[in-house]
């Protein structure tokens, strides 16, 4: 991982109160012609299929897009969606084989834990002890469409599961697709040529402001690690306002502090963004 170099915060800062603004065009309010349907999966195994022992819990609410006048594209982003949510060795499937294999392979992988479970009872038995709850999983996730306007598709998934120890784990994971071509939208189809580092003091500088820390060891008191852990990270979704990155849990800062969402305005990109871009049609330059 590259570590960034970084001014004082009062740069950043900086950056934000110049930043030459900009306007959105006046463009269509209309909603992209694209139709969407879900499918729903609610499902729960004990361990040996007996109801006293411990379970599984696995629900799941996938949204994917059904019907485009385009087949080609929408077999793209099918298939965008499909590994967005399942992992990429789903990609090639439809979205109902997809959420079928996912679901037997997690039910299946936690069957593999009934030879330990076994050997946790005639443990706790031989020392009259209880057995662990560690043993009760569940995995929880559905998926949103953020935004769908001028031919961009914001979407995020959200994740949560348990698989033993002291808390469980949640991630959401953002995701921008360009409706013309079906591909997916990076950071570096949006900004210019090294923005890394101006990227980077807007995030900063939006953290602490958020935060109302008034230098950076505020914010580390708050439980965020050391700037130079702070970087761009692609999880980003766009709107006709601006981009949103997401920082998960454990990434820039403790578990504590959960989850930071950043939203930086256009206008206080504007130095950064190309004229041209998958998203250039919602900022009027």
């Amino acid at each position: 991982m590259n570590r960034l170099k970084h001014s004082p915060l009062f740069l950043f800062l900086t950056i934000i109160a110049f930043a030459t603004s900009c306007s959105l065009k006046n463009g269509s309010n209309e909603v992209n012609p694209v139709t969407f349907d879900s499918i729903s999966v609610d499902r729960s195994c004990h361990l040996f299929d007996i109801e006293e022992n411990p379970a599984c819990s696995l629900k799941l609410n996938f949204i994917y897009p059904e019907k485009y006048a385009d087949a080609a594209i929408l077999k793209k982003i099918q298939s965008a969606f499909v590994d967005q949510y399942f992992g990429d060795e789903f990609a090639d499937l439809s979205p109902q084989q997809a959420i079928k294999k996912y679901e037997e392979e997690y039910l299946k992988n936690y069957k593999t834990l009934e030879p330990d479970y076994l050997a946790e009872v005639k443990r706790a038995k031989k020392n009259n002890q209880s057995v662990g709850s560690w043993f009760n999983y569940y995995e929880t996730s559905f998926n949103e469409i953020l935004f769908n306007k001028q031919d961009i598709i914001s979407t995020s998934v959200y994740f949560e599961n348990y698989t033993g120890g002291a808390h469980g784990a949640h991630a959401l994971k953002n995701h921008v697709i360009d409706l013309s071509t079906g591909n997916a939208v990076t950071e570096a189809m949006i900004f210019v040529e090294d923005y890394q580092d101006t990227l980077t003091q807007l995030i900063i500088a939006t953290i602490a402001k958020d935060k109302q820390a008034k230098d950076i060891k505020e914010l580390e008191n708050m439980g965020y690690f050391s700037i130079d852990e702070v970087y761009p990270n692609n999880n980003f979704w766009v709107n006709d306002k601006g981009i949103t990155y997401t920082y998960n849990e454990y990434e820039i800062a403790a578990y504590v502090v959960g989850r930071t969402n950043v939203f930086i305005p256009y206008s206080e990109l504007k130095l950064i963004l190309k004229p041209e871009s998958p998203i250039s049609a919602l900022i009027n330059n």
